[in-house]
């Protein structure tokens, strides 16, 4: 036997609660052999048994099924029950009960719940027993349900189980196919700024200066595009981002390059920047940087032109605090919940030019997160401001 018959098999073998189901069945009835059985049109099955008559079916054996009066209940979805079949006016001439030698017999249905039939639930003595009575019967069907249940339960659990498996595939050929896109991409990336800055020094009329700023402008952003797509591809793996936290400069600098990055690709848009930060801060430089330009990309997207960008940035009282506050129309409650997930740009938000594939706030978050920190947003008529907050380590006793 194999195949979906073995699997059901199996599953009945699995409910711990069978065994006893079986045992309770043959005390209270008095009878000798109790049996949980798979039943189609043309199997019958045994998922489980207890023998104490020497019957001689254990599981996964087999009976034909026509021999059988379990196929009479997968036709009706009734019980059957005899407490004497020689007294009995419908099954006294019936061969099964000559052909297996007993004089009682009980089945009731075992139906799933999308209404399928799986089997029966039975118990056989060469003696007869009282079992046609609502006590005995009622206890059959809360066994039958019961044993519905758990597989049931069996099931929805396979299922979940096998969409687990096939959604994991398809994340990790997704996340795959996005680390290999980026890293492609950043060969022919390479070669074009290269070629733009070789054209930076001997083109002298301003059309031609022009034209290689906006190139210039292009290839800087598709830079950013392509480390979110690479950090995204590393979070989502499984890694999370790589961190080299360190001290020994001053961040104060590095900040301030990223804002002047994104005045030269932005020149007509005005970024006021206010960097206090005296002392040093343990973080990694770089992913800081990247996460002020994700912050001023989103800015410069969503802002109004005509309004300025606000940067800030202090370090004191026991924390670090870096903000970027536009004007504009505030983000709708019901958008702020999901701002901080990979593709998303928020119901009914224009996709502006430029920007991007909705991965900046989420490698922003993935930043914040990683240096122990959290992202806050206050949004309003006023302005919109994304603030990363991380705490500071006491400075050292002198």
């Amino acid at each position: 036997m194999s195949g979906p018959l073995q699997r059901d098999v199996e599953a009945v073998g699995r409910i711990e609660a069978v065994p006893t189901i079986l045992d309770v069945i043959c005390r209270t009835t008095g009878m000798g052999f109790a049996a949980i059985a798979r039943v189609t049109e043309d199997r019958w099955v045994a998922c489980a048994t207890l023998d104490h008559i020497g019957f001689g079916l254990r599981s996964g054996g087999e009976l034909r099924v026509d021999t059988t009066i379990c196929r009479d209940i997968h036709r009706s979805r009734e019980p059957i029950v005899i407490d004497h079949v020689a007294e009995d006016a419908a099954y006294c001439g019936h061969p099964t009960p000559a052909m297996y030698g007993f004089q009682s017999y009980i089945s009731v249905p075992i139906i799933l719940r999308d209404g399928s039939f799986f089997g029966t639930l039975c118990a056989i003595d060469p003696r007869p027993a009282r079992v046609n009575n609502t006590e005995t019967i009622g206890m059959f069907r809360l066994f039958a349900a019961l044993i519905t249940t758990h597989l049931n339960a069996e099931a929805e659990l396979g299922r979940a189980r096998e969409e687990l498996l096939q959604q994991r595939a398809l994340s990790e050929l997704r996340e795959q196919f996005i680390a290999v896109l980026g890293h492609d991409l950043r060969n022919p990336v390479a070669s074009v700024a290269s070629g733009v800055r070789l054209l930076q020094r001997s083109v002298q009329d301003e059309a031609g200066r022009n034209i290689l700023a906006l190139m210039q402008s292009s290839i800087v952003r598709m830079g950013g595009l392509i480390d979110n797509l690479m950090d995204f591809a590393r979070a989502r793996l499984g890694g999370g981002l790589e961190l080299e936290v360190s001290a020994e400069r001053p961040l104060g600098p590095v900040l301030e390059h990223a804002v002047e990055e994104l005045r030269a690709v932005h020149p007509g848009r005005a970024i006021e920047a206010s960097i206090d930060i005296p002392g040093p801060v343990a973080v990694d430089q770089p992913r800081i940087a990247q996460l002020l330009s994700n912050l001023l990309g989103n800015a410069l997207a969503h802002g109004t032109p005509g309004v300025p960008v606000r940067v800030g940035a202090t370090a004191r009282d026991g924390l670090f605090s870096l903000w970027v506050a536009n004007g504009g129309a505030p983000i709708p409650q019901e958008a702020r919940a999901g701002l901080f997930q990979p593709f998303f740009r928020g119901e009914g938000r224009p996709i502006a030019q430029g920007q991007g594939l909705g991965l900046g706030l989420y490698i922003v978050a993935e930043i914040a997160r990683m240096h122990g920190g959290r992202m806050e947003l206050a949004s309003d008529e006023t302005e919109t401001r994304f603030t990363f907050l991380m705490p500071l380590p006491p400075a050292p006793r002198r």
